[in-house]
């Protein structure tokens, strides 16, 4: 491996943090090695297409930003759909329109004014606190506690506690208020689930998007970084590195905690199985937490019923192990305060650039990553 070229920077992990740092790179003129322990370039937005329809192998992504920067960035590499995330849920066998709006609330209480639904609301979210102040509680002590106290005990038991006790894999009682900040409430008749300007798919989905961010840039697949490290690190320069932080430092400080996800596909004969590319299970009647149904990211209504077949795939949430993709840090105390100590220990580690959702253990969508790496120095 001596003899090998040398490069200015090796990048390990070909996702969309690393891919988006190697085309920045190409174009300051700097060579780049790009190298992934996966078989494929891509990381978690990779698709492969299955009759025609192209699958997110790696659960739903939807790109969407306030930043008319990094939309115009994208936008130069490949074209994107108007693709407008209105995802639905159901909970005893009752379908509810998220995000929480006068949609849900119609469905729920039967209410048409956003008057009679802030009294709803409001009148539930007092007597969550009324609760809590009779406890000798000032402040939410759980999740649960601050669920009900930002929406009420409806929208809480129907919409939010199953999902999120199936995601996080122990109760709501027993998970910390922070994990949910707000829950925003929209008084309007609107199902747009984000608020960002601008939002959509990459039009042939997004392996086109991260083959335009590594043209001309060599990657090798299915290689692991950390199995020969030292040979790796005298191919280059500097490092970038996007894998976890932990495990870069052989877990000397101890363990960080991850949940896990596991996808269960299947190819359907019906061209339209439910009518929208989300669905969420907000109840604990069914052990997953949706069925994505990928031809809606990218079809029109009349373009999918021309295809005869249609691809779900069921997301469950699952514990993390080793052998397992780390999805979501736990941001716990505990994990935060480990992860804090690998901070300091990747800031003393020379040559190497720590970048991404596992490398700094926090969680990441897609266009924060990519306008954080725009802004670095290559």
């Amino acid at each position: 491996m001596s003899k090998m070229k040398r490069y200015d920077y090796l990048i390990v992990g070909a996702g969309l943090t690393g891919a988006t740092f190697a085309y920045r790179a190409r174009q300051a003129g700097r060579s780049c090695l790009v190298i992934d322990r996966r078989a494929h370039t891509g990381g978690n937005i990779r698709c492969e297409e299955v009759q025609g329809i192209n699958v997110h192998r790696y659960g739903a992504h939807i790109f969407h930003t306030s930043s008319e920067r990094v939309w115009r960035f994208v936008g130069s590499l490949v074209p994107f759909n108007r693709f407008t995330n209105s995802p639905l849920a159901v909970s005893g066998g009752r379908l509810y329109n998220l995000p929480f709006n006068m949609n849900t609330f119609h469905q729920m209480w039967g209410v048409t004014t956003p008057a009679e639904a802030l009294e709803k609301i409001s009148e539930q979210r007092a007597a969550a606190l009324e609760r809590m102040r009779r406890e000798g509680a000032s402040e939410p002590r759980n999740l649960e506690e601050q669920a009900l106290s930002l929406v009420g005990e409806d929208i809480y038991k129907t919409l939010v506690k199953g999902y999120t006790e199936k995601q996080w894999g122990r109760p709501c009682t027993e998970l910390p208020a922070f994990i949910i900040k707000r829950l925003p409430v929209r008084l309007t008749y609107d199902n747009n689930y984000f608020n960002d300007l601008f939002q959509g798919i990459p039009k042939g989905g997004y392996n086109r998007l991260t083959d335009a961010l590594l043209e001309g840039v060599e990657c090798l697949t299915g290689v692991d970084y950390l199995l020969d490290r030292a040979a790796w690190r005298r191919r280059a320069e500097r490092i970038v590195y996007t894998g976890a932080v932990d495990e870069y430092f052989c877990h000397r400080l101890g363990k960080l905690e991850y949940r896990s996800l596991r996808f269960e596909e299947e190819l359907l004969p019906v061209s339209n199985y439910q009518g929208n590319a989300v669905v969420n299970y907000t109840d604990h009647a069914q052990p997953f937490t949706r069925i994505i149904e990928h031809k809606h990211f990218e079809m029109s209504a009349a373009e999918v019923e021309q295809v005869p077949v249609t691809v779900l795939t069921r997301e469950y949430p699952s514990e993390w192990a080793e052998g397992k993709e780390p999805y979501y840090p736990i941001n716990d105390e505990r994990n935060n305060a480990l992860a804090a100590r690998y901070r300091e220990l990747a800031a003393r580690e020379s040559g190497v650039l720590f970048a991404g959702r596992l490398a700094e253990y926090k969680y990441y969508d897609m266009a924060p990553l990519v306008e954080k790496v725009l802004d670095m120095e290559v």
